[in-house]
């Protein structure tokens, strides 16, 4: 086997950087919608609980999914059940999704954020025909996006700060 400087398994500090790297590509990647966030935190976390493969490494990683699963379910219940109480139907919502992703490849990356914004005003101002109530629906959805990119990064965090616990451990 091949030791580092300070003594460890060169193949686990490589896994170490690998799973590092991929954290942090993972949680940037919560907040800028480009990347798969929690897939890659998971993938991270993976990287070295799989070369390590010991009940630690396998036990870390089935608390990350566990974590990245209930987070994921989460983000998508708790910002629902608000938009369903301020009315917001749910058409409105996938034309601020299709106006999101044209709006992504005309401005990338802002325009994601502009084109969903436009598109869930456009669709309340069409239902509701006043502007004002367009627009205070506007907001509620991106309040209920801003929850939803929350309660990801945070189910991000746990898992990573999970991994780091486990670090610790070893």
């Amino acid at each position: 086997m091949v030791r580092g400087r300070l003594g460890h398994d060169a193949r686990v500090s490589v896994s170490i950087l690998v799973a590092a790297v991929l954290i942090v590509i993972g949680l940037v990647g919560v907040v800028v919608p480009v990347l798969p966030g929690l897939v890659l935190v998971v993938v991270g976390i993976a990287a070295w609980a799989v070369p390590r493969g010991d009940a630690l490494a396998w036990t870390t990683l089935g608390i990350a999914v566990a974590i990245v699963v209930v987070g994921s379910v989460v983000k998508y219940l708790l910002p629902g059940k608000r938009l369903k109480e301020a009315g917001v139907p749910g058409r409105t919502l996938a034309l601020g999704a299709v106006l999101g992703v044209v709006g992504f490849f005309v401005v990338p990356i802002v325009g994601l954020f502009l084109g969903f914004v436009l598109g869930v005003y456009l669709g309340e101002h069409t239902r509701l025909k006043d502007g004002r109530q367009a627009w205070a629906s506007t907001r509620k959805a991106l309040a209920a996006v801003g929850w939803s990119i929350a309660i990801e990064l945070f189910a991000g965090l746990l898992a990573a700060g999970v991994w780091v616990g486990a670090l610790t451990l070893a």
